[in-house]
C-alpha cells in the first residue's frame, strides 16, 4: 500500500510519527485516498493512537500507516471504546523490526455485516453453566435454556460461547464452541498465546508486575477475542459477504506490506482468498511455539 519512496528516510533512522506523516509524499498519498478534510482528521487520529500506545512508537511507520489506511478505507474507527479495529504492535523476528498489525474487532465485523442490509440480527452470547441442554434428538442441533436472572447467571462459570445471525430472508445460523474448544483454538493459532500461561494467570500464579510480558488480547480480554473469533468464523463460513467484509476478513491479523501483500501474524483459519472471493475457511497449522432454552431458544439458535 505504501510506496517504497516514502520509506527511504526510515531506512537510516526512525522518524517520529508526526514528522513522518507531515512529509509531502505521505500527505499526498493520504489525501489522494481519503481527501483533504478527511485526511487531516485521519492524520490526527493516527498520531493520537501512536502517542497512546508506546509500543507502537517502536513499529515501522509504513506498517502503522498501512494498517490505519485499511481501517479508514473500511469506514471503521480505531477508537478503543468502539472496538472496531486495532493497530497492534508485533515483533517481526524474521525481519528484525517491530511492525503494526491490522486487527479487526468483533464490533467491526458486526458493523460491516449490518452495512450489507442483509442481516436482521447478529450477536454473541457467553453460555453459562446449566444453560446448554445438549442436542435435539431429531435435528442434532444444540439446545439452550438461558437463565433469566442476570445476577444469578453472572455468578455461574462460563462453559462456552454462542454466535448467531438471522438474515432478512429468514435464514438463521448459529455456532457454539465450548470454552475448552476456544482455548484450544487460541493455543493452536495464536503465536502470542500459551494455554499453560493462561491457566497460571487465571490461578494468580503470575505476579502483576510481570503481566506486561503477556500482551496478547487472549490474556487480557479472552471473552472479547472469543467473540471476535466466533463472529468471524460464522460470517466467513455461512454469511453473506460484501466486498468490504471479504477485504476485512482477508486482512485480519496481518501486517500489510508496502506492496500491499500481507503477512499473517497468527495462523488464523478463516482467511479468504480475495481472488476467489470464496467464504470458506482455510485451515493452516500453527508453527511450533517457543518458548454448545426453551423451544423458542432452540428455534432461534439453529
Amino acid at each position: 500500500m505504501i510506496n517504497n519512496s516514502l520509506t527511504k528516510s526510515n531506512q537510516t533512522r526512525k522518524l517520529g510519527m508526526t514528522a513522518y506523516l507531515n512529509q509531502d509524499a505521505v500527505k499526498t498519498q493520504i489525501n489522494s485516498i481519503l481527501g483533504g478534510k478527511r485526511g487531516t482528521a485521519f492524520i490526527s487520529s493516527i498520531v493520537s493512537a501512536v502517542q497512546a500506545t508506546p509500543a507502537l512508537q517502536e513499529c515501522t511507520n509504513p506498517s502503522i500507516l498501512s494498517a490505519a489506511l485499511l481501517g479508514e478505507s473500511l469506514n471503521l474507527s480505531n477508537s478503543p471504546s468502539l472496538g472496531q479495529f486495532w493497530i497492534i504492535p508485533f515483533n517481526n523476528r524474521k525481519k528484525g523490526v517491530k511492525e503494526a498489525q491490522f486487527q479487526l474487532g468483533a464490533n467491526g465485523f458486526k458493523q460491516l455485516a449490518m452495512r450489507t442490509g442483509q442481516y436482521k440480527d447478529i450477536d454473541f452470547i457467553a453460555v453459562h453453566e446449566g444453560e446448554y441442554k445438549g442436542r435435539d434428538k431429531y435435528t442434532g442441533k444444540q439446545v439452550f435454556e438461558f437463565i433469566e436472572d442476570d445476577d444469578e447467571r453472572d455468578e455461574l462459570p462460563v462453559i462456552g460461547y454462542l454466535a448467531y445471525f438471522e438474515l432478512l430472508n429468514g435464514f438463521r445460523k448459529s455456532v457454539y464452541w465450548t470454552k475448552k474448544k476456544m482455548e484450544a483454538h487460541a493455543d493452536k493459532y495464536s503465536q502470542a498465546f500459551n494455554l499453560s500461561v493462561y491457566r497460571d494467570i487465571q490461578e494468580g500464579k503470575i505476579p502483576a508486575n510481570e503481566m506486561w510480558k503477556y500482551s496478547s488480547y487472549w490474556y487480557s480480554n479472552f471473552e472479547g477475542m472469543a467473540e471476535k473469533t466466533l463472529i468471524k468464523h460464522l460470517l466467513s463460513k455461512w454469511g453473506i459477504l460484501s466486498t468490504e467484509l471479504i477485504t476485512a476478513i482477508d486482512a485480519d491479523m496481518a501486517v500489510i506490506n508496502e506492496d500491499g501483500t500481507k503477512e499473517y501474524v497468527d495462523n488464523e483459519p478463516d482467511v479468504i482468498d480475495v481472488q476467489e472471493a470464496a467464504p470458506e475457511p482455510v485451515e493452516a497449522p500453527k508453527e511450533e511455539k517457543k518458548e454448545e432454552n426453551t423451544d423458542v431458544a432452540s428455534a432461534l439458535f439453529s
